[in-house]
């Protein structure tokens, strides 16, 4: 059933004061930035958007419609569940603010397979969030606004902030409503919330399609062989994807059907807390003249200060894909012939990087661990172990078998090996060992994709039953097995049991 979005915006233009803008040009969105939004640009021509209090996502603010479309259908001990009478009465309250404000209309697309595309309609309050909407998604051509109808429309007045009683609790709310297709965002300006909740939806229509949803970034290879990389914010999608080497797919949300892998989107949210050119080259050259950098320090020039945290551990950079000087167009690969589970490990005990029975490919999927770096939600101020199923377990609406069993299947048919890769702390756990170098992991993934990796020999890790490979081009073979980066042994064996009888009560959750 679609929504009515054009009933929302005559509601809107009700009021003699509205200002309502279709559809405008990134050069229009720039300006306005500028020039009412608070906003600045860089020596480069980007946007220094500030999203104020939030600076990250809300998971105790966002909700799920639960009615009967949904309740039954609904992996309700993961998603607040919310009234259809209380997102009603949110709507109107929300309509009824925005009626005196200019309003932005951003017409898009999600899913660049055509099959299993969405039309989603975002109507914004900030021309900045109207800004990195436009270059998140997929953008229409001419031809095809001419003819667009959305699916599914989303309400964003960030500057609204709620109270209590308006039905979220706080002072602001992400509500999703399945039925009626429509999203509603207040009380946060973090931009991020509009390209998660129009994941959390594709996660559900999805796999009811028989296709899986992943919260992975994706490239391809010059012999066409597709990699993808699962993991949380933090943990290297978005970067080790960037590589020169081979074609981006996308950097952080894909679709697997029968035929191929997708993107969702049709840009990138990098986190650019010290960011590089020397490190990230193609990121760093992304921002420039229409990409939108959130919540990072500029000096008084307009250069970006990447090191510096003061605002927040999660500054990001948005941009479109063809930013990206190897982006694949249409952002569409074949089958995967690796699968890489990234985790950032915090306790410093997991090595660099593992290959993976089928069996342990569905324990490490199903419990998802990584750490929770600085900044990504709310209150996270340094890493904190988690385990999130799936690699993505705030965004899924449906229980986690449901991916998981696509998972295996997938493997299965196709063959794809899978890796588990530590872009974490070795050498200790975090604060007294460091972080595995960026180069060295590059040259381990590019050691698996190439076949090097398989004509080596593997030796066990003891704690996690893992087959580590004891030699690897361009990788001292000392980083490989990672109770031998530690100067205390025997704190490794505790740090790594420890580590591990949580593994084992999170296994036991999916027996």
């Amino acid at each position: 059933m679609k929504s009515s979005p054009r009933a929302v915006i005559s509601m809107l233009s009700l009021a003699t004061v509205a200002d309502v803008r279709f559809n405008p040009s990134v050069e229009s969105l720039i300006q306005d930035c500028v020039e009412t939004d608070g906003c600045r640009l860089t020596t480069e021509g980007a946007v220094v958007a500030y999203s104020g209090k939030y600076t990250g996502r809300v998971p105790k603010f966002k909700f799920t419609v639960d009615d009967e479309s949904t309740h039954d259908l609904v992996w309700w001990d993961n998603n607040h569940a919310m009234s259809p009478d209380t997102f009603d009465s949110l709507k109107e309250k929300l309509v009824d603010y925005a009626k005196g404000h200019r309003l932005y209309v951003i017409d898009t697309f999600a899913g660049a397979d055509p099959a299993y595309r969405i039309a989603v309609r975002f109507i914004v309050e900030r021309p900045y969030h109207a800004l990195f909407i436009r270059q998140l998604l997929i953008r229409p051509t001419a031809e095809e606004l001419a003819t667009y109808e959305p699916d599914w429309t989303a309400l964003n007045v960030g500057k609204h902030e709620l109270s209590p009683e308006d039905g979220s609790g706080g002072d602001a709310a992400v509500a999703i409503d399945f039925t009626r297709k429509e999203i509603l965002i207040a009380g946060t300006q973090y931009a991020g919330e509009m390209k998660k909740s129009v994941f959390s939806i594709m996660n559900l229509l999805l796999p009811e399609a028989g296709v899986l949803s992943m919260h992975c970034s994706a490239n391809v290879g010059p012999k066409g062989d597709t990699a993808l990389f699962f993991g949380l914010s933090g943990t290297g999608k978005t970067t080790l994807s960037a590589d020169p080497e081979r074609n981006l797919i996308g950097d952080d949300e894909h679709g697997w059907s029968d035929t191929s892998v997708f993107n969702v989107e049709g840009g990138c949210y990098a986190k650019c807390i010290r960011l590089s050119a020397e490190g990230e080259p193609e990121i760093y050259g992304a921002i420039r003249t229409g990409a939108i950098l959130e919540n990072v320090v500029l000096d008084d020039a307009g250069t970006p200060n990447y090191d510096d945290a003061s605002i927040t551990e999660n500054t990001r950079a948005a941009y479109p894909l063809e930013s990206i000087p190897n982006a694949l167009h249409p952002s569409v690969g074949g089958h995967p012939e690796n699968i890489v589970f990234l985790t950032c490990d915090a306790q410093g005990v997991l090595p660099p990087i593992s290959k993976l029975t089928p069996e342990q490919a569905m324990q490490h999927f199903l419990n998802g661990y990584t750490s929770k770096l600085a900044g990504t939600e709310v209150g996270v101020t340094e890493p904190e172990l988690v385990f999130s199923t799936c690699f993505g377990q705030p965004f899924l609406p449906l229980h986690p078998s449901r991916y998981a069993t696509l998972l295996a299947e997938k493997i299965r048919k196709h063959g794809a090996r899978v890796w588990l890769v530590n872009t974490g702390w070795t050498g200790g756990k975090y604060g007294a060992g460091s972080r595995i170098k960026l180069k060295y992991t590059r040259a381990m993934l590019r050691a698996a994709f190439h076949g090097d990796l398989d004509t080596v020999s593997y030796e066990t890790e003891p704690v996690f039953g893992l087959a580590v490979p004891t030699s690897c081009p361009d990788v001292p073979s000392e980083v490989l097995m990672p109770r031998g980066t530690w100067s205390d042994p025997a704190e490794y064996d505790r740090t790594a049991l420890a580590l591990k009888a949580k593994f084992d009560a999170q296994t036991a959750k999916f027996a």
